[in-house]
């Protein structure tokens, strides 16, 4: 009955490799006490030549030093393999060296007669510069790497530690990922201190090597001249030849892999292979390359010096320092192509998903057909003026606008826009493209044919007159508007009377995270204590819709700290901000320096006064007037309003402090743009003038 047994902890489908790998490292330890025939010396060094050149190729094409982590066992490994074959051919030298040059094997042989070419002296010669070159150069370079680079790497594993853990604390990675991230960690600083040890390997071996060809060739003139009675020239030309040729054989592989392991530890934190990375940092800088192919062509030009090889050289240097820069600048109009339609691709998608059709621009422009396909062709213009009006509107204002969405509808009529606030028309118009807009008022109308019409934004009495009228209406003293300005004019207006729902709670924190330190702590002693956030944006918005700025955000805040601890509710905080910024206010309205002011008239400063309702501590708490009266007042203001208007005056309207907010009220209905004051807010020092009454 057969039988079966498996190796305990090893995978069945791993066993022969196992076994294999380690019958491969008792064989290297057998050849060091057991003699090999020729035959098998020659496998033995063209194997290890060949598994040199494997690690070579290896070190150039890896990504990363840790793809190669495994290095330092495979250097110990290729050592132990020369040094045993070295004392393998080393018995075969000694023992049958004395029959002729073959007698260590046919790669010993063809190594003396090629490298030699048939004197011992040169191959000497040969032997000894590249043991210089290994040892001195290559070896104790990549040592000093490798003791530099595992001391910087035991260094930074705290740090590095530190900032995995951060990263995983703040959210940026996940467990998972901050677990492979350690694992890399501790690869990389066991890979570093491995290969500060391995470099010793290397350095053993170039040392060993010398030593192992100098005893060889002593002791095989000493066997030659005692054992085998020849001659001591004979003695040393067939023992040197033969040591040297050894040497020869076993310091090319390993001048090789202690090249592979320069190239390993020089790598650093350097991704990419090594000729990718040579090759494009050094074609990085092609002025560099033009300078060299210059010095070249000045040396091959030189005196006493060959032409053709400097010349060749220059003129391809030259060549490639012309052709990097246009390969590079294809390079970059491609992947900007790539990058464009990346974007466009997710902007596309990005439009078409259900998240983004939940979401509303704050301000749009909404165009139809033949207004888009005419408008947006010039969007660049749009947008820079577009951009021109959010900067005056913060710098008039105290605060950013939100951005203005241009879009296209094929719902609205071709030659209309909409101006939309979050998501709502507010605003539609119709342009006439091909066509100026001459504003005329009450004036004459000019001498062209064209279409009476309204300004939009003012509704002033205007005419469409086509554009080849323009220059015909500029001599009769008009001033045509193109459709882009008038547009834009009427988003203006806007604009301005939509502040208070432009101002957003994000808007409204940003304004006071920009603040002094100093209101900072303002802020914080006023809220939440005595008012919110919420009620600050009240006011703030009770400002903005009648059109006065919040720039000078320090004095509102002052302001409110005033009067927070005893009065609560926004519309009063408001009118005694509005008492403060007087200054502010008069001077925004008035007009070189004048501000033209009509009062209410007693009659009506009475009746507004009685409307008001008081609780017991005299606060208003309702305003009851008979609609019959606010139907008369609205009459008799129009008229007188309307008419000063029709003038082109530029006024504000006064009345008792207490009925300010409820006159607002009722002539913001017939004249939105017509500021409101009360008596208090007029500054002192300003020059009034009186425009008259209404009664």
């Amino acid at each position: 009955m057969a039988t079966t047994t498996a190796i305990e902890g090893a995978p069945s489908g791993k066993i022969g490799r196992d076994v294999f790998f380690a019958m491969g490292i008792v064989t290297i330890l057998t050849v060091l006490f057991l003699p090999l025939p020729p035959v098998l010396v020659d496998v033995g060094l063209a194997f290890s030549i060949a598994f040199a050149v494997l690690i070579l190729m290896v070190a150039l094409w890896i990504q990363r030093p840790l793809e190669f982590s495994a290095f330092p066992t495979v250097l110990l490994i290729a050592t132990m393999l020369r040094l045993s074959l070295s004392v393998a051919t080393t018995r075969l030298i000694l023992s049958e060296g004395a029959d002729g040059p073959m007698a260590a094997g046919h790669v010993i042989a063809g190594f003396a007669n090629f490298v030699m070419a048939g004197d011992f002296v040169i191959g000497v010669v040969v032997f000894v510069i590249l043991i210089t070159v290994n040892f001195l150069v290559i070896t104790k370079g990549a040592s000093r790497i490798a003791e530099v680079g595992a001391r910087f790497a035991l260094d930074a594993i705290p740090g590095k530690q530190m900032a995995i853990d951060a990263d995983l604390s703040a959210g940026n990675i996940d467990e998972k990922e901050a677990m492979s991230r350690r694992r890399e960690l501790e690869e990389e600083s066991s890979f570093f201190g491995a290969m500060d040890g391995a470099s010793k390997f290397v350095r053993g071996d170039a040392i060993a090597g010398l030593i192992i060809t100098a005893v060889t060739v002593f002791g095989g003139i000493i066997i030659g001249v005692t054992r085998h009675d020849m001659t001591l020239g004979a003695a040393t030309d067939a023992f040197v030849r033969l040591s040297v040729g050894d040497g020869l054989v076993t310091q090319i592989p390993a001048l090789i892999i202690s090249l592979a392991a320069g190239l390993l530890v020089s790598k650093g934190g350097t991704r990419g292979s090594a000729e990718s990375t040579v090759f494009t940092q050094l074609g990085n800088y092609p002025r560099a390359l033009g300078v060299a192919g210059a010095t070249l062509l000045a040396l091959a030009v030189a005196p006493g010096l060959p032409f053709l090889p400097f010349a060749i050289i220059s003129g391809v240097l030259i060549f490639i320092s012309v052709s990097i820069p246009k390969k590079l600048a294809e390079e970059k109009a491609k992947a900007d192509a790539i990058e464009q339609e990346a974007e466009r691709l997710s902007i596309e998608e990005a439009r078409q998903s259900v998240k983004e059709q939940l979401k509303t621009a704050e301000v749009e422009i909404a165009l139809g057909k033949q207004l888009s396909s005419t408008l947006l062709a010039s969007q660049g213009e749009l947008a820079h003026r577009a951009g021109r009006m959010r900067r005056a509107f913060a710098k008039q204002y105290g605060f950013v606008v939100p951005e203005i969405r241009i879009s296209d509808d094929i719902s609205i009529p071709g030659k209309t826009y909409q101006i939309k606030i979050h998501g709502t028309v507010v605003a539609s118009e119709e342009l006439r493209i091909g066509d100026v807009l001459v504003i005329t008022g009450d004036g004459p109308m000019p001498d062209v044919p064209g279409d009476e019409a309204r300004e939009p934004a003012f509704g002033m009495k205007a005419m469409w007159v086509s554009e080849m009228f323009a220059n015909t209406v500029k001599r009769e003293g008009f001033n045509p508007v193109d459709p882009m300005s008038v547009m834009l004019t009427h988003l203006r207006e806007v604009i301005r009377g939509n502040l208070s729902q432009l101002l957003s709670y994000k808007d409204m924190r940003a304004l006071i995270d920009r603040l002094e330190p100093e209101y900072k702590r303002l802020v914080e002693e006023i809220i939440p204590s005595q008012l919110s956030y919420s009620g600050l944006q009240a006011v703030l918005k009770l400002l903005l819709s009648e059109r006065i700025s919040i720039r000078n955000l320090h004095l509102i805040l002052e302001s409110i700290a005033e009067v927070a601890p005893h009065v609560r509710r926004a519309e009063q905080l408001t009118e005694h901000v509005r008492m403060r910024m007087a200054q502010q206010i008069c001077g925004d309205l008035a007009d070189n320096g004048v501000l033209k002011v009509l009062r209410l008239g007693n009659r009506w400063d009475l009746a507004f006064h009685q409307s008001l309702k008081r609780d017991a501590k005299g606060e208003v708490v309702e305003f009851d007037i008979d609609p019959r009266l606010i139907e008369q007042f609205g009459a008799e203001a129009s008229k007188v309003i309307r008419g000063h208007l029709d003038q082109g005056h530029q006024f504000v309207l006064v009345s008792a402090p207490d009925a300010r907010p409820y006159v607002r009220m009722v002539t913001e209905r017939l004249f939105p743009t017509l500021p409101v004051l009360s008596h208090l807010e007029i500054a002192r020092g300003v020059q009034v003038k009186s425009m008259g009454t209404i009664s």
